[in-house]
């Protein structure tokens, strides 16, 4: 086993980070040990990184048992993981697992409600926090996956299951009785998933973004017009439900003053400019929420065949969109992650880590 790793950052700045050994601790009964393999990393894990204190994000990797004090955070990914050393006869060593990982080599969990299609990480420090992230899925019973199409998983499944929901509570909503619908950040992946689901389903879909990325967001071909931040007085003034990813101030605020009574509905989903907009805005989009509606709707199986659909159709459509880029070890996770976290990824590129 190669020697463990912690990579880490400043939560009071995140461009200060800290690569740490770490101990793998023994395991104790009920516990299994997974060796981080493959992961992910996108403007939405900077997300949890900005909204660490705020959502508890923090609170799934802590870094004390890593040796490390409580100044510095680890940012979750998603990823693949492999079962390097077991307690439980029912989790073997060499399953392949996808879910939220640290940014380590390892993660210790303690895996419940074990069934063909994965288990729930049932730690103590883990049970308050929002269930959807205690979820791992082994590769074998997971209906969406693919072994030739894992960077796919990687950088969109994440991304995709915000988005699907989020394009679900808008349609379930009947648009907030708006005529037309605003995205920022729309060269976003979460941001053109779920135009891709929402376009041609009810009101004019409309792509707010920054000049350098207006081809490419007109590229996806899921928007009905394309609007640059420096043009947002091209923008009709109709009954308006704003889609906010972006959580950049001075959007919202010209927004405001263009629409005014017409901006029907003000929603932060995520934000690319790391800044916190949740205060700002009339309300915050938390996928959770709606899933847990939806699994009352239609149950958990519903939930999961609707899902798979709409990702199989995702998936096709997306492949030709994106260049996975592919670091390896933890040199690389530190300067993907500064990379992503000063915005120089293009919307193109998909970065992938070999642990």
């Amino acid at each position: 086993m190669s020697r463990p790793w912690t990579f880490a950052v400043a939560r009071d700045n995140l461009k200060q980070t800290v690569l740490a050994d770490t101990e793998v601790p023994d395991l104790g009964d009920g516990e299994v040990l997974l060796r981080v393999d493959r992961v992910g990393l996108t403007a939405n894990n900077v997300t949890y990184a900005v909204l660490g204190d705020a959502m508890r994000y923090w609170e799934f990797f802590p870094p004390e048992p890593r040796g490390l004090t409580a100044q510095w955070g680890l940012p979750p990914l998603w990823g693949f993981a492999e079962v390097a050393a077991s307690a439980v006869p029912d989790v073997p060593v060499g399953r392949r697992v996808y879910g939220y990982l640290p940014p380590a080599s390892h993660l210790v969990v303690r895996p419940d409600r074990i069934d063909h299609a994965g288990f729930r990480d049932a730690a103590a420090h883990r049970a308050e926090l929002p269930s959807p992230y205690n979820a791992y899925r082994i590769t074998t019973g997971d209906a969406v996956y693919q072994p030739d199409a894992e960077d796919l998983l990687i950088l969109y499944r994440p991304l995709f299951f915000t988005s699907f929901m989020l394009a679900d509570q808008v349609i379930d909503n009947d648009f907030y009785g708006a005529r037309q619908i605003l995205v920022s950040s729309a060269s976003s992946k979460t941001a053109y998933a779920a135009a891709l689901q929402l376009h041609g389903a009810g009101p004019r879909l409309v792509a707010l973004t920054s000049p350098g990325n207006v081809a490419f967001t007109e590229s996806l071909g899921c928007y009905d017009s394309v609007i640059s931040y420096d043009d947002l007085d091209r923008i009709t003034r109709t009954p308006t439900a704003y889609l906010d990813l972006s959580g950049a101030p001075n959007t919202r605020a010209a927004l405001r003053e263009r629409l005014g009574d017409l901006l029907v509905r003000d929603i932060a989903v995520g934000l690319t400019t790391q800044v916190p907009n949740a205060a700002a805005a009339g309300e915050v989009f938390f996928a959770p929420v709606q899933m847990r509606k939806r699994r009352q709707d239609w149950g958990r199986d519903g939930l999961e065949q609707r899902f798979t659909q709409a990702w199989r159709s995702f998936a096709g459509t997306v492949a030709g969109s994106v260049d996975v880029v592919v670091g390896n070890g933890p040199d690389d996770l530190r300067t993907t992650w500064l990379t992503v976290l000063d915005g120089r990824a293009a919307p193109r590129t998909g970065h992938v880590v070999q642990m």
